[in-house]
């Protein structure tokens, strides 16, 4: 667990493909969000219940099957709203069915969010607020969330500890995805961590120095 300037978070890797799925919550109220909910949510579950959290919302940076598998299913049991990704993101959430069986995930229901978000929205989360960046490139309607105070980001797929997302499935783009990540993300201070999709957490500024797909200072 981490925790600072009112928020905090506990990384739960989930699924056959350790994706990092996040409880984050606002220190004061304890309300919570699941990002990326991709499947084994007896083991998010049980953090919401070990810290004393109310699950208010499910926040989601984009719809692949191990970031989105088991969204439909929490919001029905949890009875709470799904925020996010935006709009174009709708290809895959249609596409949900499909590729559980192409991966061998159990099976996933399609969903219609409850809030779609754009570029510059911001999420409340307790008395913590989150801005909201679309990033496109790994998929059209990829969004990540910066928390501001705490310098903090959720960057799903977008950029990752000495890489970035694949651009090889539909609707992904290479150009667009290194556009996504010099407009939305280099614009943040060096010192701002994020969390990535899979992987361990890093900083604005090292990948900024060291990234070999975006760095600026490759050959």
């Amino acid at each position: 667990m981490s925790s600072g300037r009112g928020l905090a978070y506990q990384i739960v890797p989930v699924t056959a493909f350790e994706q990092n799925c996040s409880v984050i919550w606002c220190e004061n109220t304890k309300k919570a969000a699941v990002v990326d909910p991709g499947g084994d949510l007896d083991r998010v579950l049980a953090v919401i219940n070990e810290r004393g959290l109310t699950l208010d919302k499910i926040l989601l940076t984009h719809c692949h099957i191990d970031h989105a598998g088991a969204t439909a299913d929490l919001a029905e049991q949890g009875n709470v709203p799904i925020v996010g990704p935006q709009k174009e993101e709708q290809f895959w959430i249609d596409m949900l069915p499909q590729q559980s069986m192409m991966f061998g995930f159990p099976a996933a229901k399609q969903f219609t969010p409850d809030q779609w978000l754009e570029q510059g929205d911001t999420v409340q989360l307790g008395d913590q607020y989150l801005e909201v960046r679309h990033c496109p490139g790994h998929t059209p309607g990829h969004v990540v969330f910066i928390h501001h105070p705490s310098k903090l980001a959720i960057v799903g797929d977008v950029l990752f500890n000495g890489s970035i997302g694949r651009t090889d499935f539909p609707k992904g783009d290479m150009q667009t995805l290194v556009n996504s990540i010099h407009q939305q993300l280099w614009s943040l201070d060096d010192d701002y961590e994020f969390i990535a999709g899979h992987g361990p957490n890093s900083t604005i500024g090292y990948e900024r120095k060291n990234n070999p797909f975006v760095s600026d200072h490759r050959g």
